[in-house]
């Protein structure tokens, strides 16, 4: 059985925060193949699609679709502010290796 993504309460607050759900948007996380390690990912606020996995915590939502699912089974998506800036972070069991940029990785 594939265990779906985990929303931190910081990713959800921050979602609350910038008032994603007021703009009928939800965070999208997507992996796509690329960047300097095989698989990236991609997240943006979208529009939530009719076959998207949605994930919901304090009236925010984050949405992953079909085909990067398996990609992210078990993942924890997070928000982290640090000195160099602030983002949505992803911590995925399944990648073997990443990148220093933090948005590529392989598995």
């Amino acid at each position: 059985m594939n265990l779906p993504p985990k929303v931190t309460d910081r990713a959800f607050a921050r979602l609350a925060e910038i008032g994603a759900s007021d703009q009928g948007q939800a965070l999208r996380v997507a992996v796509e193949g690329g960047g300097c390690s095989g698989f990236q990912y991609e997240i943006a606020l979208d529009a939530p699609a009719e076959d998207d996995l949605v994930l919901e915590g304090q009236g925010q939502k984050v949405v992953v679709d079909t085909v990067s699912l398996p990609f992210l089974e078990n993942a924890v998506i997070d928000f982290t502010e640090e000195l160099i800036g602030a983002r949505f972070v992803i911590e995925n069991p399944n990648a073997t290796a990443s990148c220093g940029c933090g948005t590529s990785f392989s598995m």
